[in-house]
């Protein structure tokens, strides 16, 4: 079998070389020479590659500084393709590559297709090494090896997790892989049942062993491979064991956080409801600020404050999503937003839309904030965008924040359990669970008008008061809430993707959106072959033998 140096490339880890840190508070750069076989084994050199496995979580694997083509938040891969999101910048020529995914126009030698691959097989590489050598090191601490271990099989789960959300059929490769040659594998050995199983397997042994706290925040808890593995059972559509494995996470320690506002604020990091996040920081000597928010740092809205890169738009359905009823419920109505219409107020924490504050920079967000607004329209995003005034932004190149980007947290576990419930039948439970994520954003406070004298919107929401009888309506309402609570947040696409109904939800969108988009106006859902990524050709052609099949459709 021949491996050439293309697939050298996206399967190489730099352990023994260099490692980079992954956490603002407890995980220092560490930049060494070349270190000798038989050194690596020595504990504080395995401590190193476990550090190195996590650096990867925020999509930055090389010096390239474009991780905005493997983002860890999923922006373009989940968002962009789905209907919360425009690719935006600097029209569709400007990364030309995520406005051919955003239109369904991909193909197996897509920059960010590659990239992504890339980002998340150099995660498993990490984590698989790192295991090998905390195996062999004779002289690494007993009572914290069967620690690192499961962290290591938790990091394993999450970076196959999204390597199978994404792609689908995919290669898997284990710690018995020794040489790169390992890494080139068939894409089709293990059926979709058995991959899951993997992951599974990764997750429930890290289950077991991890603590339930831990004192450097970052490293993953004993709730956090069980919430995962939560997630797997709910990507399988597995209702009873999603329902059963969101209990212990339920009777945890994690809660909500009081405010909405307040959770993405860079200074609550890892609080009560972040279960697990890729740990972000600025200033703290990384080249290039490569700790930072890096695979998101072409999302600032322009303005006054902000540079105008200016991707990663809210769509118009998106901010149609958020119109409510006099009952203060979601309208599910796809009628233009007007200024006079109530909504909810997620809607003003979430986007930034003209004639509203922008965070806490004592001015109103304008529509020419908004780059390429021809193409793109007026609204920006926000939830995940930090303050210009804050310490935990950048205001130099690269424009990265210190903000965690959160995998899991409990408000979405309780979506989850929700609609676990739901599809077992128990409406009443679903609807409880759902009213807990409502009432949070019902106490929130409000964005008001720059004098503080009043709110900025027409902001209505109330509780589904009413008991729910009808279990399609009641697993719509659950969707529609997941939809409106974790906005902008990289999970809709492959939410729609899970729950089958990708193809007439993003058809539907388009043959509206395209009316007021022309950027879309050639974009179309194929069912059976849009749901997934293609397998990149650069690892089809790199290996000599036929083993990789390409996905249907490319």
């Amino acid at each position: 079998m021949k491996i050439n140096s293309r697939i050298i490339k996206i399967v190489l880890v730099f352990v023994g070389i260099s490692t980079i840190s992954c956490s603002d508070d407890y995980l220092d750069e560490v930049t060494y020479g070349e270190v000798s076989p038989s050194e690596m084994t020595n504990p504080e050199n395995v401590e190193r590659a476990i550090i190195s496995a996590y650096s990867i979580l925020n999509g930055q694997f090389d010096g390239a500084s474009n991780a905005y083509n493997s983002p860890a938040s999923n922006w373009s891969f989940g968002d962009v393709i789905s209907d919360d999101a425009y690719k935006g910048g600097g029209g569709t020529g400007d990364q030309n590559n995520i406005h051919q995914m955003e239109i369904f126009n991909t193909n197996p030698t897509t920059l960010d297709i590659e990239r992504k691959w890339m980002a998340l097989y150099e995660g498993v590489k990490r984590v698989n090494e790192a295991m090998r050598l905390l195996a062999a090191s004779e002289g690494f601490d007993q009572n914290l090896r069967a620690q690192r271990q499961a962290e290591l099989r938790f990091l394993r789960g999450h970076y196959y997790f999204e390597l199978k959300k994404i792609y689908n059929h995919i290669p898997y490769i284990d710690e018995t892989a020794a040489e790169v040659e390992d890494y080139a594998k068939s894409n089709t050995e293990y059926t979709s049942e058995e991959l899951w199983s993997k992951i599974e397997a990764d997750f429930e042994a890290a289950r077991e062993v991890l603590p339930e706290t831990q004192e450097e925040a970052g490293r993953p808890t004993r709730i956090a491979a069980q919430a995962y593995l939560a997630k797997t059972f709910l990507f399988q559509g597995e209702w009873q064991l999603a329902y059963d494995a969101t209990t212990a996470v339920m009777n945890s320690n994690y809660s909500l956080m009081g405010d909405f506002q307040e959770l993405f604020l860079p200074e609550n990091d890892n609080n009560q409801e972040v279960i697990f996040a890729v740990q972000h920081s600025i200033n703290d000597g990384q080249p290039s600020n490569y700790n930072g928010s890096i695979g998101d740092r072409l999302l600032a809205p322009g303005g006054p404050y902000y540079s105008q890169y200016g991707f990663h738009r809210p769509s118009q359905n998106l901010v149609n999503a958020f119109k409510v009823t006099s009952d203060g419920l979601p309208a599910n109505s796809n009628e233009n937003l007007t200024d006079s219409d109530p909504v909810d107020p997620r809607i003003d924490i979430t986007l930034g839309r003209p004639g509203i504050p922008y965070k806490d920079l004592n001015i109103l967000y304008e529509a020419n904030w908004a780059r390429d607004l021809a193409t793109y329209g007026e609204f920006s995003p926000k939830k995940r965008i930090v303050s210009a005034n804050s310490a935990y932004h950048l205001q130099v190149w690269p424009y990265v924040s210190a903000l965690n980007y959160y995998i899991i947290r409990f408000g979405e576990v309780i979506l989850w359990r929700a609609e676990a419930a739901a599809e077992l039948g128990q409406l009443e439970e679903a609807r409880q669970l759902v009213n807990q994520i409502r009432q949070r954003a019902k106490n929130s406070a409000y964005v008001q008008t720059l004098d503080g004298s009043q709110d900025a919107g027409n902001y209505q929401i109330e509780l589904y008061n009413t008991p729910w009888t009808n279990q399609n309506a009641a697993i719509e309402a659950v969707r529609t809430e997941s939809r409106l609570e974790l906005a902008l947040e990289g999970h809709r696409f492959f939410n729609l993707v899970r729950w089958g109904i990708a193809d007439e939800v993003i058809n539907d969108y388009l043959t509206i959106e395209r009316t007021r988009r022309t950027h879309l106006s050639n974009a179309n859902f194929t069912a059976g072959k849009n749901e997934y990524m293609p397998i990149p050709q650069a690892y089809i052609d790199g290996i000599e033998e036929d083993l990789v099949t390409q996905n249907n459709g490319y």
